[in-house]
């Protein structure tokens, strides 16, 4: 899947979060994190409403302890496509 945009996906112990240096987005699950990527991609103006937008969602392995990462093969990268 080409993608429009990649973004850093970590967990805080009580939300995931994605980065991008222009967009920031969270939420409690991924349904709620979707709907709030899909506003604040609405509100930078990058991608014209009504588009369609391929997000990669790579997860973050340096927000885990170093000696903890082989461990932690439950954590994964999303791909998700987005109607604006």
């Amino acid at each position: 899947m080409k993608t429009d945009i990649d973004m850093s996906l970590v967990h805080d112990g009580h939300q995931w979060i994605v980065r991008h240096p222009t967009v920031k987005a969270s939420g409690q699950d991924f349904s709620a994190l979707d709907a709030n990527l899909v506003h604040a991609l609405r509100s930078n103006g990058q991608f014209p409403a009504g588009t369609s937008v391929n997000v990669f969602m790579g997860f973050d392995f340096d927000t885990i302890p170093t000696w903890l990462r082989q461990y932690a093969s439950h954590y994964f990268n999303r791909y998700v496509s987005l109607e604006l």
